[in-house]
């Protein structure tokens, strides 16, 4: 992983902090009530820790991505068996199409997709067809500041969101209660929202303290060197 891509220019990471980091991560998410599983290193790709960009997985099917980055292409081939374990409809997006999972952000059955460097519009509009045909649905929002669109919002409970930046009053978010996250802490934008608890990275007080007035549950993990890879907390796992 301390080759992965980046574009964060903070330093290489330190692989035996990165190990802890990732050790609190898992107990952090059992801590939530859920059931982790770890999968196998796979050294030939080293952004595969970012497991969330691989595949998007909804309460009626998973559906396999395809990283726009060439070097991650061959992730989305041994994340297909495993998701095969727990669902029975798997889809796929296919070329010209592209498709990062930390571009899409889960409200109920309703799913925002960035575009982005990393999700084309092809990508989206085939997520979409897909999403639909499930009885779901989902519509498109630009990237212009970011890597992901996770990156700068994330959902923090049904009706409130967690923005940074231009999303903080996007019109697609019009709908929501949006909690707004000063430039000078962005990365505490993604958060995760699991079982009435809310997981933050660590090292944000000025948005730890918004989140505890709002009422939220936080929990803190520190991801410092996930961060020097453009990682953030949703990056790391696949949650249903």
């Amino acid at each position: 992983m301390v080759s992965g891509l980046t574009k964060a220019k903070l330093g290489k990471p330190d692989y035996e902090k990165a190990l802890l980091q990732h050790r609190q991560y898992i107990t952090a998410l059992e801590r939530c009530g859920l059931e982790v599983l770890v999968l196998n290193a796979e050294e030939p790709y080293p952004d595969s820790t970012f497991v969330e960009d691989a595949a998007l997985v909804t309460t009626r099917c998973a559906i396999i991505t395809r990283p726009a980055a060439p070097s991650r292409r061959g992730e989305t081939s041994s994340i297909q068996p495993v998701l095969e374990r727990f669902y029975s409809c798997i889809e796929k997006i296919t070329s010209p199409g592209t498709l990062d999972g930390g571009d899409v952000m889960q409200v109920g059955e309703h799913f925002y997709i960035g575009i982005s460097a990393r999700t084309n519009l092809a990508g989206a509009n085939q997520l979409i067809s897909i999403l639909e045909r499930y009885g779901m649905s989902g519509a498109t929002v630009p990237v212009t500041e970011c890597l992901h669109l996770k990156t700068g919002v994330t959902c923090v409970s049904e009706k409130t969101l967690l923005a940074t930046g231009a999303y903080v009053s996007r019109p697609e978010f019009a709908g929501f209660k949006v909690l707004p996250v000063s430039d000078a802490e962005y990365a505490a934008a993604n958060c995760i929202h699991i079982n009435g608890k809310l997981l933050m990275p660590a090292g944000f007080p000025l948005a730890r303290q918004q989140l505890i007035a709002a009422g939220a549950q936080v929990i803190e993990v520190d991801i410092s060197e996930y961060a020097k890879l453009d990682g953030g907390l949703t990056c790391l796992s696949l949650r249903f």
